[in-house]
Parts: structure tokens; sequence; C-alpha cells
């Protein structure tokens, strides 16, 4: 039900931020202003990674503000990020208040909640054998991503696999698997800067190699004989759970690679669940709502 899970409370913040005000031209660090109606749509850039929203930027400087190459703020937002802005401040990072038309140009998006980091860009990590029967030995939960394609989709568990304290995410190298996109970090609200990530070549051979200290169970919507999700907390080792594409599911090499199938048994009036919702049922029951421990 909506509201009836909560994460817990951000840190207590200190005293506002009072300065610099906007009087509604740019300004930066060293007080200068430029010409909003100059700033034009920042194009692309492969070296840049533009953070929107104030959860997602937030979580980037708890996490590492040395990361930050640059901030971003709506006047609106500045009481908001003040924080932050101090922060940038006293670490010498470049800042700017500017109005929100231009931040929307310079962002490249009006999706960005009045506050933008831009960092570079954080590439999915080699995922390797012997670091994941060290998290199996922490009994650390294993979701891994095989074609999940749509950026919204994969942001989406990115940021259920945060709230519910998943340290690891892996992804496979499918063509249409979606990747750390700035899309997929707004609506992740700052799980992709608090989950590592992790990309997994030729992911059959890697899931059966994986079975010697975890149990790898696939997602499907029917199945011989599922394993009920109930069970998933129950099992004797770790379980390590992979989603499949929106549309397609697994690839039947995929869940032949895979020990059991686990599957949700919903009325029947639709289908099946997004897959971001049914990530989240699976992520609460492997957690027991908790921690990993």
């Amino acid at each position: 039900m909506p509201g009836a899970v909560t994460g817990k409370p951000h840190p207590k913040r200190r005293p506002p931020f009072r300065g610099p005000k906007s009087d509604g031209g740019p300004q930066r660090r060293d007080g200068g202003r430029s010409n909003a109606s100059t700033d034009k749509a920042a194009p692309h850039r492969r070296d840049v990674l533009r953070i929107a929203g104030l959860p997602a930027v937030e979580a980037l400087f708890l996490r590492d503000p040395t990361a930050v190459k640059r901030l971003i703020v709506a006047p609106e937002m500045a009481q908001a990020a003040s924080d932050m802005l101090r922060e940038a401040n006293a670490r010498d990072i470049p800042h700017r208040i500017v109005p929100q038309g231009a931040l929307d140009k310079m962002a490249g998006t009006a999706l960005n909640g009045g506050i933008v980091a831009e960092t570079a860009p954080r590439p999915a990590k080699s995922f390797d054998l012997g670091q994941a029967q060290a998290w199996a030995r922490k009994w650390h939960p294993l979701i891994i991503l095989d074609g999940i394609a749509n950026p919204h989709n994969f942001g989406a568990i990115a940021r259920t696999a945060a709230f519910f304290g998943l340290p690891h995410l892996a992804i496979s190298d499918r063509q249409d698997q979606a990747g750390p996109s700035e899309a997929a970090y707004r609506v992740s609200e700052g799980g992709l800067v608090w989950v590592d990530l992790y990309r997994i070549h030729r992911l059959p051979d890697v899931l059966r190699r994986l079975r010697d200290f975890y149990i790898v169970v696939g997602t499907a919507l029917d199945g011989a004989s599922p394993l009920p999700v109930a069970e998933l907390a129950k099992a004797p080792k770790p379980v390590c759970l992979v989603l499949g594409n929106e549309e397609r599911g697994l690839s039947a090499e995929t869940l032949a690679a895979c020990e059991k199938v686990a599957m949700l048994p919903g009325s029947g009036r639709v289908q099946s669940l997004n897959v971001a919702a049914t990530a989240a049922i699976f992520m609460h029951a492997l957690t027991g709502g908790l921690r990993p421990r």
C-alpha cells in the first residue's frame, strides 16, 4: 500500500545555507552572472554524467562528495540544497544558482527537480566470482537483471535494492539491457549511487558456477513446480535472483542454468506485474524487509 513502508530518516541537516541569493541571473562561484538567454541546451557528453533530483544529488554528496565536478541549483531549491552548496563552496567545487529555465537547458531535461550534479560516468564493474563468493558468505542476496530494457524500470529496481540495503546489483551483457544512464539515475532517487553495479559476461555459464555458493532462482510467468516466494527467505544458501526482459522474460538457456524457478501467483485478471514491482516483492521476501546480514 502506498505509504505503508518508510525508509530511515535522512541525517540531521546543518543550519540552512544563506547565500548566494539569485536575482534572476545565473550566478557563478565568483559572483559573476551570465545571461540566461544565451544558455543553450547542453549537448550529450560521454565524459559527464548529470545526476538530477534532490535525493540522487544528496546521495552523491553523502557517499562521495569528491566525485562531484559541478553543482547547479535553481533558486527555489537553494534552501533545500543548503548543505550541499556549503560543502561545494568548502571543497572548491564549481557551483551556480541559475533560473529554472537555464537549468533545464544545462541539464538537457526539464525533469531535474531543480538541482543537478555533474560527475564522471560510473560504468558497471566487471563481475568477479571470487567477490560473489565473499558476498555469499555474508549472506548477501544477489539480484541479476538480464535484459531489463527500460531505464526507468532499471532505476526503480536499483532504488528498491538500496531501500532494502542490498549492496550489489548485477546486469548481463545483453544489448537490450539498460545501463547506468542519466534517466536511470534520476528514477533511482539515489539508489544507483548506493548500490555497486556489476556487469556479467556469458550469464548462463556464470549462473552455473554461482550455484556452488548461491541458490540460483530464475523468475517466470509459469513453471512446472514454481518455488513459493515465502520459501526464498528459508533457503539453506543465500539466493541469487535473476529477472528477465519486460516482454520476453528470461531466455531458455538462462532458465536452464537456474536451479529453481519462482513466480508470483495473482488473481488472473492481468497477466503479470511490472518487472520493477516484481523485483520489489522478491527483494522484500529475500531480506524479510530488513537489511541483509
